[in-house]
């Protein structure tokens, strides 16, 4: 396994557009902004390209970056559930 600065700066860059298309992917509105769709893009690369790395060797760069697009809309699907389950709807807020 051979990771370098260099590997996790670009899947750092990389993150910022995988978090965008896996934010188009995932279907239904999604409650969170773009600051934490980037971040989330961005750890998704670096599991991504952490684990490809680990199983199947440095240099497989659309197989990297599909596993990031995987791991990154499964990671805003939880982020967006969990932040709906936070607030409430508007139908349930109690006027007064």
């Amino acid at each position: 396994m051979t990771l370098t600065l260099s590997a996790i700066i670009g899947w750092l860059i990389v993150g910022v557009v995988i978090g965008r298309i896996a934010h188009i992917l995932v279907p239904g509105r999604q409650r969170i902004g773009i600051v934490l769709t980037i971040l989330v893009g961005m750890v998704a690369a670096l599991v991504g390209g952490v684990v490809t790395t680990a199983l199947i060797g440095a240099g497989h760069v659309i197989i990297t970056f599909l596993v990031a697009l995987a791991v990154s809309a499964v990671m805003i699907a939880a982020v967006s559930h969990s932040r709906s389950r936070l607030r409430p709807s508007r139908r349930h807020r109690i006027r007064r």
